[in-house]
């Protein structure tokens, strides 16, 4: 029972990282930061159960030290809204005064 949880659970989390690769690359052409470090980070999750699901292969993406650090440091940036993750900056106006000098 719990082996076949496992693969269902590992099955939604590839097709939920699938979905999020596709979604981060609609729009205009440039891709979305923020659906990119959820599907990382959903990735991430895959890897950590793949273990667990018997006669599977590896999930398909890199999933060494090295990466999941680099991984790291992107998803600090999301939560702190740094670099890519920042919002954007408010338009600022000039206001002229047009009362008339006292």
């Amino acid at each position: 029972m719990r082996a076949q949880e496992y693969e269902k659970v590992f099955n939604e989390l590839l097709g939920a990282a699938n979905r999020l690769d596709i979604l981060r690359r609609l729009e205009g052409g440039g891709v979305d930061p923020h659906a990119t470090a959820a599907m990382h980070a959903v990735r991430f999750a895959t890897t950590i159960l793949w273990p667990t699901v018997p006669n599977t292969p590896p999930p398909g993406f890199r999933h060494d030290s090295e990466r999941l650090l680099q991984l790291a440091a992107n998803w600090r940036e999301a939560v702190l809204e740094l670099g890519e993750f920042a919002p954007p900056r408010p338009t600022l106006r000039l206001v002229n005064d047009t009362t008339p000098p006292s």
